[in-house]
């Protein structure tokens, strides 16, 4: 059914944001932890080639493709229908894969892979656009600190428990047991007002199928789209081939997992919680700064490391400060895309935003291998702290002088006090 125009948030307690929220991007991060992380390890393990597993990879395009259909989650239907719809489909087809024996055909499991991924990547449509909404401007970076925080819990369930209940108790149980942490996210949703909107005076479906467009020549929507990226673009060039060069200087595949994995995990978190308070006490314009520099600063002991300084403690120190600083930087910028989108589309311009993100993640990983394989990982190590530090300076200079839509302005400078009250 056609939305209602709404420019308020409802009447939802603090608490009750927290939990609705984490709940929501928790149920993302779960089985997508499990089908890149623990799935391949299960697969691998029933004699499946590496050719084979890795066509998984594949499934995961809804979440690069999903700008297409979020105007329609935004002006149909209302949040709580959307959410509790695809919450219930999750948990079903969780349950659903219990019924799957991986010692048949490869095809049933990539199929129930490419549910998940629409299930999970529409659901995040309609989790953004409820938290543009429901969350007011200062109450943003807390929001974003919890969906970096909750998304990588979830991962961790989804790709380190479900694989220990897997060992100990096999295939039906642990599908089992994702569906019922899933079904444990759907009870937030139940108590959120009946009445939240999900968009106004809906268009039509011909209209719809091109609505992304239109938002995305917006005035000042472009010029953004390439300053977030850039701003992005070093970490990813010198985050590329972090894992190999680990590899290449000596570390096991046990190292690596308890850098990349846990404490990788246990700083992203923190700095994520170190973004959220940025964000809100510094105001955006000093969060961005601080948190980009520190992020492109992040990259400087991998270069040592890569020179032939400092040897595995050189790296761990690395490893620690490129997740710290990452989480910071990820979730000031997602305050700053939250801004940016206007509340009577916020799905689909928030999802444009991101979706223009992930590509730039893409293409910059392979600009890094490319610098690695030709140059070395000093070189590329180097370029991604130079790129680091521009995308730095041409987001801040480019908001400063208005490259941005023209909501962001209204937060961009501002801060708030300690008090609540």
């Amino acid at each position: 059914m056609p939305g209602v125009a709404a420019d308020t948030a409802p009447a939802v307690s603090l608490r009750q944001k927290v939990l609705l929220l984490g709940a929501l991007y928790l149920a993302q991060g779960l089985p997508f932890g499990f089908f890149t992380q623990a799935l391949p390890v299960l697969l691998r393990d029933q004699g499946y080639s590496l050719k084979a597993i890795s066509l998984s990879g594949f499934l995961f395009l809804p979440w690069a493709l999903k700008f297409v259909w979020a105007p329609a989650v935004d002006h149909y239907g209302t949040r709580r229908q959307w959410l509790l719809a695809l919450q219930v489909a999750a948990v079903a087809a969780a349950a659903a894969l219990a019924l799957i024996n991986l010692d048949g055909s490869l095809w049933p499991v990539l199929v129930a892979m490419l549910v998940f991924s629409l299930i999970s990547a529409t659901q995040d449509i309609a989790t953004d656009g409820l938290a543009i909404n429901l969350l007011g401007p200062r109450e943003r970076g807390l929001g974003n600190g919890l969906q970096v925080g909750a998304y990588r819990l979830g991962m961790v369930l989804g790709g380190g428990l479900l694989l220990w209940v897997f060992a100990r108790y096999g295939w039906p149980l642990m599908f089992g047991t994702m569906a019922a942490l899933l079904a444990l996210t759907v009870i937030p949703v139940l108590r959120l007002p009946r009445s939240q909107p999900s968009g106004h005076n809906a268009p039509s479906w011909a209209a719809l199928s091109a609505l992304w467009w239109q938002r995305l020549r917006q005035p000042g929507v472009i010029a953004f789209i390439a300053l977030i990226c850039l701003y992005k673009a070093g970490d990813s060039i010198g985050a590329s081939l972090i894992g190999p060069f680990m590899h290449d200087s000596g570390l096991s595949k046990t190292q690596i997992a308890l850098l990349k994995g846990t404490l990788g995990s246990v700083f992203t978190v923190a700095g994520a919680a170190a973004g959220a308070w940025l964000a809100w006490r510094l105001g955006r314009r000093r969060a961005l700064l601080w948190s980009g520099l520190l992020q492109a600063a992040s990259l400087v002991p991998y270069a040592l490391a890569a020179g032939g300084l400092g040897g595995i403690p050189m790296i761990s120190s690395a490893c620690i400060a490129e997740h710290l600083f990452g989480g910071m930087a990820t979730v000031a910028l997602f305050t700053l895309m939250m801004d940016a989108s206007d509340p009577q589309h916020a799905g689909t311009d928030y999802t444009l935003l991101a979706c223009a993100l992930v590509l730039t993640q893409g293409m910059a990983s392979f600009v890094g291998a490319s610098i690695g394989d030709a140059a070395g990982y000093p070189a590329l190590f180097v370029s991604g702290i130079t790129v680091a530090l521009l995308g730095c300076a041409a987001l801040i200079s480019g908001v400063d002088r208005g490259v941005a839509p023209h909501r962001v302005s209204g937060s961009w400078h501002r801060t708030w006090p300690t008090s609540t009250a």
